[in-house]
């Protein structure tokens, strides 16, 4: 073992939670290396997930509000058309400026980059093997497994790539397709409907539950299908798939519905039922690493220390949402675990966002699950209707939900639908982190006009509550 393959800390995965987990060990003084497989840094998150998602998202709300809602302000556009190419370009060349700030962001930091697919060969060694070069083994005082998730596959739809596709190959379709099929109605499929619904397709969405999005607070839930219903989506609710087969240039589906079976015919089929934990090749099992039979995560303590002493692991990898500011966040948590700091992740505090329109956008608990555990709440709720800068843009759909202890008055959690939601819920995490109360959040001053204001109004209606005794 030569010298120059021993370091303090290996990261295997570059994507948000294995990149920031390298800077954050570079700034602590840790020599660093960082394996990764794919050509280009940046993990799922910013090759085939959030950046590429959003950034089509993005243009095809710019179509969609050129076709439909400029004429509202007095802007007259005429013969709008759509550039599908020149979309998928913009949306690849935003994939590739991100992905070299990340190379450059490790390079600054001195963090060694290998390129390869790495494999536990044992306690504090790693073996990268690649096309390109003889592999190398790599000793390490400290390993954390970053290597994320990818799609679950279902046996009855199993993927071709082409036909029956992952949310990978649903971000860059050549065509529109004219009859969009979506099975799952969570986050992904939501976004990726609202993607290609804007620019011409049919979609609909098979979901097994409900309602979509059912992690959502039911009345956003409810709010948030009304809505997207209103723009043209369909959805098939308690619904599954029983046999999906590609016939010619279609894919016919077999689904059983609360009335009974029917049969559909789609253009392309978007299978968006999850993600599960990617750890094949790691080596995990020769090597004693336990992970959940069912889920698939693996185990980690409170230091997200696996059960085979120095060997980490954090995001998609262990349990709780799979998100990158999630990911982000227990790398930080991990590294400094690992320096000897103090350091933890607050659970409650993460916000969750889709990025439909209007966005949703939340934070700590729903109402169902403050009633599951009987505490007693507060709710406070306000319209984007009644908040002036929502009436001048003319986005006045949906609104904010404030939960807040009936006794304390202390933040629970916040829901919000509306526009802008994304960059709004940063105020509520805050409230929930530093435990903020509902007056607290209605005493700050916030601007005029601006859609924050709604979060103030409802957080005012929830210290009402409070103070005359209306709690759950």
């Amino acid at each position: 073992m030569t010298e120059e393959n021993r370091y303090d800390l290996v990261v295997i995965g570059s994507g948000p939670g294995g990149y920031v987990a390298c800077v954050r060990a570079a700034q602590l003084g840790l020599r660093v290396a960082c394996v990764e497989r794919y050509a280009r840094l940046g993990g799922v998150c910013l090759n085939v997930g959030c950046i590429p998602s959003k950034a089509l998202l993005d243009s095809s709300e710019h179509y969609a509000t050129a076709r439909h809602r400029l004429a509202e302000h007095g802007v007259r556009v005429d013969a709008v058309e759509l550039d599908l190419a020149a979309m998928m370009a913009r949306k690849d060349r935003v994939v590739g400026e991100l992905t070299e700030n990340v190379r450059k962001l490790l390079e600054r930091h001195k963090v060694q980059i290998l390129a390869g697919t790495a494999r536990m060969a044992g306690p504090g060694k790693v073996r990268v093997e690649s096309a390109d070069a003889p592999p190398v083994e790599l000793q390490a005082r400290a390993v954390i497994l970053a290597t994320g998730s990818e799609p679950v596959q279902v046996p009855s739809m199993p993927f071709d790539g082409r036909f029956i596709v992952s949310s990978t190959q649903a971000l860059g379709f050549e065509r529109v397709p004219e009859r969009l099929g979506i099975v799952g109605g969570g986050y992904i499929g939501l976004e990726l409907g609202s993607v290609w619904n804007r620019v011409g397709s049919q979609v609909t969405v098979i979901e097994m539950l409900p309602r979509v999005a059912s992690l959502l607070d039911a009345q956003v839930s409810r709010t948030l299908e009304r809505l997207l219903r209103r723009q043209g989506f369909q959805f098939l609710l308690e619904s599954r798939v029983e046999e999906a087969v590609v016939e010619g240039d279609a894919v016919r589906v077999c689904i059983k519905t609360p009335n009974g079976e029917e049969e559909r015919g789609f253009d392309r089929l978007l299978v968006a039922v999850g993600r599960r934990p990617l750890t094949r090749g790691l080596g995990l099992e020769a090597l004693g690493v336990e992970t959940d039979p069912k889920s698939g995560h693996i185990r980690v303590d409170v230091r997200y220390q696996t059960t085979v002493p120095g060997v980490y692991a954090i995001g998609d990898l262990v349990a709780g949402p799979m998100l990158a500011h999630k990911a982000s966040a227990e790398a930080i948590a991990c590294v400094e675990g690992i320096a000897g700091l103090e350091s933890e992740v607050n659970y409650d505090a993460v916000p969750s966002i889709i990025y439909t329109w209007p966005e949703v956008a939340s934070v700590g608990k729903t109402e169902e699950e403050l009633k599951e555990l009987q505490v007693p709440y507060c709710i406070g709720t306000y319209p984007f209707a009644g908040a002036g800068r929502a009436r001048c843009m003319g986005e006045t759909d949906g609104f904010v939900k404030v939960l807040s202890h009936a006794g304390s008055g202390r933040v629970l959690g916040v829901h919000i639908i509306g526009p802008r939601a994304s960059d709004m819920i940063a105020e509520a995490v805050l409230a929930v982190e530093c435990g903020a109360t509902a007056q607290d959040l209605g005493r700050i001053m916030h601007g005029h006009p601006t859609f924050s204001e709604a979060l103030q109004e409802a957080a005012r209606v929830a210290t009402a509550c409070a103070i005359y005794g209306r709690g759950a």
